[in-house]
C-alpha cells in the first residue's frame, strides 16, 4: 500500500533532531560501531561567505559556510562528528579513492516552506540507498539515523543559505571515501565520510520544466546486469561524460541510455525515465524500467510512482520497454508524455529522441503536460 502523502511522511525538518528509526532498514550497525550525534562537536566559521543572489544560482558552484566530517580506520572505527568551516581537504596521494574509485554520494535537498521552516526531503530514503551502496563498496557501514541527524544540525546552522524561492533550494551532498595511503587493491582501512552543501536553481541551463532532446545512444552503456549501475557510485557517473559530450554534438541535450541487443531503455541522462502511453491493451498506463540492476532506484522515482498508485487514475506499472516498441508507439501517436526525474531536476519533460538517425517528437508539451506537470507541482507542494 502506498504511504501517506504528507510533509509529515515526505519531510524532516532541519530541528528535528530527535532520535528516531528507519523503516525498513537493516541493522546495519550496532552500537559500537556507528558514530554518534550526540557526539558532533561544533566549530562555527568566524567568516561568512556572502550568500549568491537565487535567481541566477548555477548548480553545484557555490557552497556554504560549514562542512560536515567524519573519520573511520579499521583499528579505531568512527571518530566524533565534526562540524567545521568549509576547507579544502587534505589526503595522501595513494588514498584508494584516486586510484581505484572507491568512493559513494548522496543527492538530497533542503527547502524553505511557505512557513519559513526548513525541511530536508526523504532523507531515510537516501540513507536506505547509501548504506546498501556503502556494502557494495567495502566501506564501513554506520547508523543512517544519526547521519541524518547530524546532516539536519548542518543545515540548521547554515539554513541562511537555503534560498527564499520556490524555484532554488540547498541541495545536500554525503560523499563517502576510501582514504588508506596504499596501492593496494583492498577494502580501505581508512575512510572518510563528508557532507557539504550548496544552494542550487534548476539543474539544466534552459531552465525549470523546458522539455530536452535525448540522443538514443546506441553504442555506449551506463550500466549492466551483473554491473553496479543500482548503486550510488561516482565510479558510474565519470564515463558517461564523453557520451555526453558527443550527443551534444549531435545537437541532444541528454542521453538516452540504452541496454542491450533489443536496446531496452534505462535511464535518460542521470534520471530515472517514465513514459504515459497507451499500451498493447488500450489501456492508458504510466510506465518505468524496472528496478533489474541496471537501473538507480530513484528517490524522485519511488514518490512519483506512489503518487500515481495513490492517484488510481490510469494503470501505473514497471516492466521493460525497448526503444524500437517506444518508436513504434511515438509513430502511432500512443504516446501523450514522456518525462525524466531525479532529485536535481525534480521532473524533466522530454521533447524529442534522435534514435537512428531519426527524429522521434515526443508531444509532452504539445499535449499540455499535464501528468509530468501534477507530479512537479504535487512534489513542490510537499517540499515547500
Amino acid at each position: 500500500m502506498a504511504e501517506r502523502m504528507s510533509k509529515q511522511n515526505f519531510l524532516v525538518t532541519s530541528s528535528q533532531f530527535q532520535r528516531c528509526r528507519l523503516p525498513g532498514l537493516r541493522s546495519y550497525a550496532s552500537a559500537t560501531s556507528t558514530f554518534k550525534y550526540t557526539d558532533l562537536q561544533v566549530q562555527k566559521s568566524t567568516s561568512l561567505k556572502e550568500k549568491p543572489d537565487p535567481d541566477t544560482l548555477v548548480f553545484g558552484r557555490s557552497f556554504t559556510d560549514h562542512m560536515l566530517t567524519i573519520e573511520w580506520s579499521s583499528e579505531n572505527g568512527w571518530e566524533s562528528p565534526k562540524i567545521s568551516p568549509f576547507e579544502n581537504l587534505s589526503l595522501h596521494p595513494a588514498s584508494t579513492v584516486f586510484h581505484y574509485a572507491v568512493e559513494l554520494y548522496e543527492g538530497m535537498k533542503a527547502y524553505r516552506g511557505e512557513d519559513h521552516i526548513v525541511r530536508v526531503f526523504r532523507p531515510y530514503e537516501n540513507m536506505k540507498r547509501m548504506l546498501n551502496t556503502a556494502e557494495r563498496a567495502t566501506l564501513p557501514l554506520f547508523n543512517g539515523a544519526e547521519l541524518v541527524q547530524c546532516i539536519a544540525h548542518l543545515v540548521n546552522l547554515d539554513s541562511d543559505w537555503v534560498p527564499h524561492s520556490t524555484t532554488s533550494s540547498l541541495y545536500v551532498r554525503p560523499t563517502f571515501i576510501g582514504t588508506e595511503p596504499s596501492l593496494g587493491v583492498n577494502n580501505p582501512s581508512k575512510a572518510l565520510l563528508f557532507v557539504i552543501l550548496c544552494p542550487v536553481g534548476p539543474y539544466f541551463k534552459t531552465g525549470t520544466f523546458s522539455p530536452v532532446s535525448l540522443y538514443a545512444d546506441t553504442v555506449n552503456v551506463r550500466a549492466w546486469k551483473g554491473g553496479v549501475g543500482n548503486f550510488k557510485l561516482g565510479s558510474n557517473y565519470g564515463p558517461t561524460i564523453y557520451p555526453q559530450k558527443d550527443a551534444e554534438k549531435k545537437g541532444c541535450q541528454q542521453i538516452l541510455w540504452l541496454y542491450g541487443d533489443e536496446h531496452h531503455v534505462t535511464e535518460v541522462g542521470t534520471m530515472n525515465i517514465f513514459i504515459l502511453w497507451e499500451n498493447e491493451n488500450g489501456e492508458q498506463e504510466l510506465v518505468s524500467p524496472p528496478l533489474d540492476g541496471t537501473i538507480l532506484p530513484g528517490i524522485t522515482r519511488k514518490s512519483l510512482l506512489q503518487l500515481a498508485e495513490r492517484w488510481g487514475e490510469f494503470k501505473v506499472s514497471e516492466h521493460p520497454v525497448t526503444m524500437p516498441q517506444l518508436a513504434s508507439a511515438l509513430r502511432q501517436n500512443k504516446v501523450q508524455e514522456m518525462f525524466g526525474a531525479g532529485t536535481a531536476c525534480v521532473v524533466c519533460p522530454v521533447g524529442s529522441i534522435l534514435y537512428k538517425g531519426e527524429t522521434l517528437e515526443v508531444p509532452t508539451m504539445s499535449n499540455g503536460g499535464k501528468l509530468c506537470t501534477r507530479f512537479y507541482q504535487t512534489l513542490m507542494d510537499i517540499q515547500v
